[in-house]
């Protein structure tokens, strides 16, 4: 199925909560991107006019259709329910954030390489900030004690020299042409749809944040693998959405790494372990709870 004989091979999930008029772009910039797509946009209970603008904007679009939750239903339920309401799926399936702008050319080169690469299951962009550099968190590794402790700890920063030192985000200095990835950023993934079916969708346990590691870790039991896609670019206004609740965000995602760590990794290490890993989780989210205050 090519992406341009007018077969729309791509449903398109956005996840909408208070992002204000970054909605319209963001919806703008998926029909831009000359692929045939549908577009789902699913609303968690806002309380600020960023439905009303899209509306107005799309009033008729037959790409467009809008779900009005009446309660946040946090993201992973919000997704699940939106695809499970989408009817015949589409080949692909494309999970992006309401604050994230697809730049020209980037749906098209993430279709191009799924379609190269049968092994992989999940196509992840660049993601860019406003001046075309790359942010934090476009190439990850799944966190483990030892390079969540990297991170934490700031010791991360020694991995430009040496290599054992990187942490769970991999560096901004990207690779010039597309290559495997333990993760990509969730914030722009297009996914095979069959494969998304097949594991159940994201994991609905999670309040915000890290169901999209959950996923890909679940994808890369069975054999598949993420790719990164460099030449593909989104850029990201990180943090719209979650302004309006910075602690509760900063909960959840403490919450979400105390899931992933206990789902996947405790039961491959010792008691002790166990429990310097969690009070650690803690430990952070104690000590960043004063700058999550006084940067809201």
């Amino acid at each position: 199925m090519s992406a341009t004989d007018g077969t729309v091979q791509i449903d398109v999930v956005i996840v909408n909560y208070n992002a204000g008029d970054a909605l319209v772009r963001c919806v703008s910039s998926v029909l831009s991107q000359q692929t045939p797509v549908r577009i789902t946009v699913t609303d968690n209970a806002s309380t600020d006019d960023s439905m009303k603008q899209l509306q107005s904007a799309f009033a008729g679009s037959g790409q467009v259709k809008l779900i009005a939750n009446d309660t946040n239903l946090g993201f992973a339920r919000a997704v699940n329910a939106a695809v499970s309401r989408i009817g015949e799926a589409a080949r692909y399936l494309l999970i992006l954030n309401p604050d994230c702008e697809l730049l020209t050319g980037s749906l098209p080169l993430l279709v191009a390489a799924l379609d190269q690469d049968t092994g992989a299951a999940i196509a992840g962009p660049a993601v860019v900030d406003r001046q075309g550099q790359p942010m934090k968190g476009t190439m990850r590794r799944f966190p483990n004690p030892w390079n969540a402790f990297l991170t934490f700890s700031g010791l991360w920063r020694m991995g430009r020299f040496f290599p054992a030192f990187q942490g769970v985000d991999g560096s901004t200095r990207l690779p010039a042409t597309t290559v495997e990835a333990e993760a990509v950023s969730g914030a722009c993934m297009l996914l095979r749809a069959d494969l998304f079916h097949q594991v159940n969708g994201l994991d609905e346990s999670y309040g915000l944040h890290c169901e999209d590691l959950d996923l890909m870790f679940r994808l890369r039991e069975r054999g598949y693998h993420c790719l990164l896609v460099p030449a593909a670019q989104v850029f990201h206004q990180q943090g719209l959405s979650s302004s309006s609740r910075p602690v509760w965000v900063h909960w959840q995602k403490h919450l979400g790494m105390q899931r992933f760590f206990l789902k996947f990794q405790a039961s491959r290490h010792v008691f002790p372990m166990r429990w310097l890993v969690l009070a650690g989780i803690w430990i952070r989210f104690a000590l960043t709870l004063p700058l999550v205050l006084i940067r809201s």
